[in-house]
C-alpha cells in the first residue's frame, strides 16, 4: 500500500475485474477543470503507462496517475460502493475542502 494513494479492497476487486476482461492494463486517473469545486475527476482504462505516471497497484489492480493531478491526490482513498441506486468509484480525499451537496 502506498503512502501517496490507497485503494480499498472493494475498488480493488472491480479494477481488477475489469482489466481480466481485457480493457486495458490499467486505470488512470487524472484531474480536469470543472465541477462544483473547480476540478473533477477523471478515469480511463489504458494500454499504456508514462514513465512520468505514479503506479500504485494493490492485489492485482494497478492504478495509474497522471503527473499533473499527483499533488492533488496525495492521500485519497480509491473506494467502490455497490447500491440499488447507484454504483461507482468514490474518492475520499483529505485535501477537499469543498464539495457539491
Amino acid at each position: 500500500m502506498s503512502n501517496f494513494l490507497s485503494i480499498s479492497k472493494s475498488a480493488a476487486n472491480h479494477i481488477r475485474k475489469i482489466m481480466e476482461d481485457g480493457t486495458g492494463k490499467a486505470l488512470r486517473i487524472g484531474l480536469k477543470k470543472g465541477g462544483c469545486a473547480g476540478m473533477e475527476y477523471t478515469m480511463e482504462y489504458v494500454d499504456e503507462i508514462s514513465e512520468a505516471d505514479e503506479i500504485v497497484e494493490v492485489d492485482g489492480a494497478k492504478v495509474v496517475i497522471a503527473p499533473t493531478a499527483q499533488m492533488f491526490l496525495f492521500g485519497t482513498e480509491i473506494d467502490y460502493e455497490s447500491g440499488l441506486l447507484e454504483s461507482g468509484f468514490k474518492f475520499n480525499n483529505p485535501n477537499v475542502s469543498e464539495t457539491c451537496g
